[in-house]
């Protein structure tokens, strides 16, 4: 579930809800029909929370072989299901399993809101346009997927930092006039 999570930014409540029905492993892709809550099923969130998600060809694989596993799948039935085939409760899966391996693991406990913004956070930074980021998650506004779910990776930070650094103070690359490096270390601005 948590794989799925990340590897699709669904929401959870559009997780819970995924059938079979709406996932075409050939067609690699799956549609956000409805959503779920408190085991009452509706509607998705908004007119663009309605999409189709891209499947990697990784998912793919681990979703066949999840369907694999279940004893007669059918297009209704929940991809993720209580034994008594009823809509599981996201609750209970972060206590009983997500925040138990967190803790296992000595890092902070996450939510599964944690997975959507991991999704949108990696996409951005594998350079991917936020307006595919957008599409994906399902947001109305692309500004709610750059300002809310984007977030900017330390590690890349330093990458950038030591990029600029280079480009700057490379003997191959373009260099700062001395007069600019004294002018930098004593904090005026140079324009």
């Amino acid at each position: 579930m948590a794989l799925v999570a990340v590897l699709t930014g669904l929401r959870r409540s559009e997780l819970f809800a995924l059938r079979w029905r709406a996932v075409d492993l050939e067609k690699r892709r799956l549609e956000v029909r409805e959503s779920v809550y408190h085991g009452q099923f509706s509607t998705p969130k908004t007119r663009s929370s309605a999409r189709q998600v891209p499947l990697s060809f990784h998912l793919v694989a681990l979703l066949t072989d999840w369907k694999a596993m279940r004893t007669l799948a059918t297009p209704d039935d929940l991809v993720f299901a209580s034994r008594t085939g009823t809509p599981i409760r996201p609750e209970n899966v972060l206590k009983r399993i997500i925040h138990p391996a967190c803790d296992r693991l000595k890092m902070p406990r996450v939510g599964w809101h944690a997975f959507r913004h991991t999704h949108a956070t990696l996409l951005s930074e594998l350079g991917e346009s936020p307006k595919t980021a957008q599409a994906i998650l399902g947001h109305s506004d692309l500004e709610t997927t750059m300002q809310t779910y984007t977030h900017a990776v330390p590690e890349t930070m330093i990458q950038a930092e030591e990029k600029l650094a280079r480009s700057l103070l490379d003997s191959n690359g373009p260099k700062l006039k001395e007069a600019a490096i004294r002018k930098i270390e004593k904090g005026v601005w140079i324009q």
